[in-house]
């Protein structure tokens, strides 16, 4: 279906602050009006100008090619705001002279792939790709991220469409954009692209056996996709794998989320799935987050493969394929992910800073200075392989697995999930594991008017200086955000929130005595900032 668009750029007088829509290399806002102290700012004539926005950016990266006419995609997850924002977004692209290819329901991942897959029956590539999305929070909020061939776009480049967007609906608002007036308007196909990419993912599963068209039969896998995009896996994917898939849940998408929070790192969520594999006797069970970015799994005995143990099950993949490599964590993962990585598989843990795009940049630095990395992994279960063009993508995750399990029954093996169950055998997991979360008084008279980060990075400072003095603890020798310490048979990290006025504090330990004690540590030397809410650290110690 093919169609003219027209209609104006913007057309509101409501103010918008563009700027505190940023969320590091997204952007999110409240969509949907409701929830009491949380006034929509993601209004559709903003949602507009951003897409403008976007297209004026991309435009500029894209002129040194002589483009002049760009064709870009837009999908979105099973949020109930989407399809206003996704007309919002055909709106302001189709009317600044520029081609779209609406997707509806699709995948973060997907979107990103839009730009690299050759179909020209079907428009693509793209030049760019938008996904409206908000990853796991609450249904009144919806966000944008966006694609090039090159990747995600970072901090700086978000900025940058923010304040083009806010000069886009600025100028509208006053009736200054005779220029969108005279464009030629753009023209909207609507493609299948769900079927394109998972279509790939099969092939990828089948090249993995042998060039077997049913790998997977006879394997039980349920999928919970928590009502998100996820729901795709399992039609067009596992089945043509021919993996039996009852007990499947949640699989409809719905944007209030009344089953459970999409995410994999809920217990709620965790749950959910456990009692799925448990109930119907199951291999495997897989997990997905709302737009499928990020994803776990669980095995046939009810073990949740989510977080450190989820690393630790692609770390020994990836290892198997590239021995040696450098695996690059986030901050908060575990002395015994360290130990698994570098001991047991021979390869080398580089513990970087929080923040997918953080962790997947820093994999990206180390290769391009010459040291081999292969897998950029969160604790969240965001997840990206060099193999994948470094996308953090839930569903290409599991299909790693998937190869695993697939190729164990080319050679025979019935033994299901304990393939994966093996590989992190010998993982060490800390008895205690405690997230603790310290906020910032903004309007407290200690922070005299200045940014909270300033009172933090203080915090932090005064922390380090006091654990010098304790001879039971002990700095991490490398440390790239926060402080991190070792004592008593564990650690504990005390880092600054990326975006808010918090100061997440995490503790692991071989007993709660000893997070306990680490605990005390940590408040003894923080005591003494009264703009900082110790209480649930107080409490946790007086346990």
């Amino acid at each position: 279906m093919a169609a003219a668009q027209g209609g104006s750029v913007v057309s509101s007088s409501e103010k918008v602050d563009f700027l505190k829509l940023q969320n590091g290399s997204d952007i999110r806002g409240v969509a949907v009006a409701g929830v009491e102290g949380e006034p929509v700012n993601l209004t559709e004539p903003a949602t507009e100008a951003i897409a403008a926005a976007f297209a004026a950016w991309l435009l500029n990266k894209k002129e040194a090619d002589g483009l002049r006419r760009l064709r870009i995609s837009v999908g979105h997850d099973s949020r109930i705001s989407a399809h206003k924002l996704q007309n919002a977004v055909t709106h302001g692209i189709t009317a600044a002279g520029h081609d779209i290819l609406q997707f509806g329901l699709a995948s973060t991942p997907a979107m990103f792939n839009s730009t690299l897959t050759e179909d020209e029956r079907n428009h693509l590539p793209v030049d760019g790709a938008i996904m409206i999305t908000a990853s796991h929070l609450p249904y009144n909020r919806n966000g944008l991220k966006f694609f090039t061939s090159d990747g995600g776009l970072n901090k700086a480049d978000i900025k940058d469409i923010l304040e083009r967007a806010s000069k886009i609906y600025e100028e509208s608002a006053h009736g200054k954009l005779k220029e969108w007036e005279d464009a030629s308007r753009g023209v909207v196909n609507s493609v299948d692209y769900m079927s394109i990419y998972a279509s790939d993912l099969v092939q990828a599963v089948r090249k993995s056996a042998g060039d077997k068209d049913k790998p997977l039969e006879g394997l039980h896998i349920v999928v919970d996709a928590g009502n998100g995009a996820g729901g795709f896996f399992v039609d067009k994917v596992l089945k043509p794998l021919g993996a039996v898939t009852t007990g499947s849940q949640f699989l409809e998408p719905d944007g209030l989320f009344p089953n459970h929070i999409p995410n994999p790192e809920d217990k709620t969520a965790m749950k959910a799935i456990t009692q799925a594999v448990l109930d119907n006797k199951a291999d495997l069970g897989i997990i997905f987050d709302t737009d499928v970015d990020r994803s776990a799994a669980v095995d046939s005995s009810g073990r949740e493969m989510n977080r450190n143990r989820l690393i630790a099950l692609m770390a020994a993949i990836v290892l198997e394929e590239h021995p040696g490599t450098t695996v690059v964590t986030d901050s908060v993962t575990s002395d015994g992910l360290t130990v698994f990585i570098e001991n047991k598989l021979g390869g080398k843990h580089h513990r970087f800073k929080r923040g997918y795009k953080n962790v997947i940049d820093e994999a990206i630095r180390l290769n391009s200075i010459g040291e081999e990395s292969h897998l950029a992994m969160e604790t969240s279960g965001h997840g990206a392989l060099k193999e994948n063009h470094w996308l953090d993508d839930g569903a290409y995750l599991m299909v790693k697995l998937l190869n695993k399990l697939a190729a164990a029954r080319t050679l025979g093996s019935s033994i299901g999930s304990k393939v994966l169950t093996d590989l992190v055998e010998g993982l060490e997991e800390a008895a205690v594991t405690v997230e603790i979360r310290l906020k910032i008084d903004q309007n407290h008279a200690d922070l005299k008017g200045g940014p909270f980060r300033d009172y933090g990075e203080a915090v932090l400072r005064h922390l380090e200086n006091a654990i010098g003095k304790d001879p039971n603890l002990h700095k991490a020798p490398k440390n790239y955000e926060g402080v991190r310490v070792s004592g008593y048979g564990g650690w504990f990290l005390l880092r600054l929130s990326l975006h808010d006025p918090v100061l997440p504090l995490n503790i692991e330990a071989p007993s709660n005595d000893d997070a306990i004690k680490l605990g005390l540590a940590v408040l003894a030397a923080v005591n003494e900032f009264s703009a900082l809410d110790v209480t649930a650290l107080n409490k946790f110690v007086q346990q």
